[in-house]
């Protein structure tokens, strides 16, 4: 965002405020609302983590200055009467200051792109027991065997079961296809740029 766009946003509305709307830049889920003046916008997009103006403590607050629970700036927009600002960012911690992981605790996310996020922990970190740890260190070509059996038993269940069977078996192809795009460096969200490019290419 240049300086003249800054500068073109409407700060007269709420006495130099802007609310910003925060929102997981993977899960879609909104984590918080804060506010921004120039001075908090300007040192979002300087430092990348996002900054508010603290309306209590009447001065700029980076989010997780003394937690470390800082959001990492992804991308920056305003809404059409460039009144209100939506952040896209990457929570480090929980965003709620109640351990949560937003303030709003039914606010609807995507789901697997959470069950992406935590396949990428678990084939990091490697926790002892763990079913996950088991087939990344099992390799790609045992997970591959996994998903070919998963697949199997997918199709199986839509000719043979009922509508709960099936709807098992693809979740468990689901789960095991995610491990295997993990274990060669990739995620659902690759799997999804495809898809969309197909769509666009289809729509033209």
């Amino acid at each position: 965002m240049s300086p003249e766009e800054i500068e073109a946003l409407a700060w007269d509305k709420q006495q130099g405020l802007l609310p910003a709307v925060v929102q997981d830049a993977r899960t879609r889920r909104v984590l918080m609302l804060g506010y921004m003046d120039r001075a908090a916008l300007e040192a979002t997009l300087a430092t990348q983590r996002v900054t508010f103006y603290s309306r209590s403590k009447q001065r700029l607050w980076m989010k997780g200055e003394t937690s470390g629970d800082v959001l990492e700036l992804v991308s920056l927009e305003t809404d059409c009467d460039a009144d209100t600002l939506l952040v896209q960012a990457l929570p480090r911690g929980p965003t709620c200051h109640l351990g949560r992981a937003s303030c709003f605790p039914d606010a609807p996310g995507d789901f697997l792109a959470e069950l992406d996020a935590l396949v990428a922990r678990r084939e990091r970190d490697r926790p002892e027991g763990s079913y996950s740890t088991r087939l990344f260190e099992a390799g790609p070509r045992r997970i591959a065997q996994k998903v070919g059996e998963e697949g199997v038993e997918t199709a199986l269940a839509a000719v043979v079961q009922d509508d709960a069977a099936l709807l098992g078996e693809a979740a468990d192809l689901v789960f095991h296809l995610t491990v295997l795009l993990r274990s060669r460096g990739l995620g659902l969200a690759d799997v999804e740029a495809v898809l969309r490019d197909r769509h666009a290419a289809a729509a033209r």
